[in-house]
């Protein structure tokens, strides 16, 4: 963290994957490999969806790519997957010093959540907010909404970063709801390629990012090599960030 005339900024880097349980375009079910992803982009803290947990059998995705990377994780799950659970997790560096989440669930579809981490940098507090919305049009409509409110809630001031995946490739009604209360990082003066599933030959722009208060970004990176293209039918969207506090 600096410190310049009063104001305090602190750098660091932020990754959203969509891991699809580890499960790679070669079928294979392989929690080391997304781990070696995650150490290769070198992030501060990393936003994943689609992440098995503790179970009755097998292996616990989320507590063995902690271990493998050395950060510290919580997981929010929303719902489970042959009895394990099932959802979000956020990796960081730093103190997570609290962590909730909220049900966006929308009548009969999947079962989703919004996950909230309060991160702790040297004293200051930065909340990130962890999303996987659906695939259908007016889930998606009455997501944004339950998201935004959740995320303007008075009781987190502060700066406030949003990351996920949108399942919206198109500038649909819940990209426009969101950019009306949020503001969208814009990845086009960044990134020449800004596609991200599935991972080999990516068409489909899912993974974003929005935010509330002072931020700046300084970098935008779709690490491309042939390991990220496999692991996951998702690439790792990477940011680095300067955030005003």
């Amino acid at each position: 963290m600096s410190e310049t005339s009063g104001r305090k900024w602190v750098d660091l880097r932020i990754a959203t994957y969509n891991i699809h349980r580890c499960r790679g375009l070669d079928r294979r079910t392989d929690p080391a490999r997304i781990a070696q992803v995650i150490q290769s982009i070198n992030a501060d803290v990393i936003a994943m969806q689609e992440v098995v947990g503790a179970g009755p059998s097998g292996v616990d995705q989320a507590q063995e790519i902690g271990a493998l990377t050395g950060m510290g994780w919580v997981m929010a799950p929303a719902r489970e997957l042959r009895g394990h659970l099932f959802g979000n997790v956020v990796m960081s560096r730093f103190r997570m010093r609290s962590h909730a989440q909220s049900d966006l669930t929308w009548r009969a579809c999947e079962h989703r959540n919004v996950q909230r981490v309060d991160l702790d940098i040297d004293g200051r507090i930065l909340h990130l907010f962890n999303v996987h919305l659906g695939t259908a049009l007016m889930e998606r409509r009455y997501q944004a909404g339950r998201l935004a409110a959740y995320v303007h809630h008075k009781r987190a001031p502060g700066p406030k970063i949003v990351v996920g995946d949108f399942n919206e490739w198109s500038r649909g009604l819940a990209t426009r709801l969101l950019s009306e209360k949020l503001k969208a990082l814009d990845l086009y003066p960044h990134l020449k390629r800004r596609r991200s599933y599935p991972g080999v030959m990516p068409f489909l722009h899912l993974d974003h990012i929005y935010y509330e208060g002072e931020l700046e970004l300084r970098k935008v990176e779709l690490p491309r090599t042939r390991l990220a293209m496999i692991a996951s039918d998702h690439l790792p969207l990477v940011a680095e960030l300067r955030v005003h506090f």
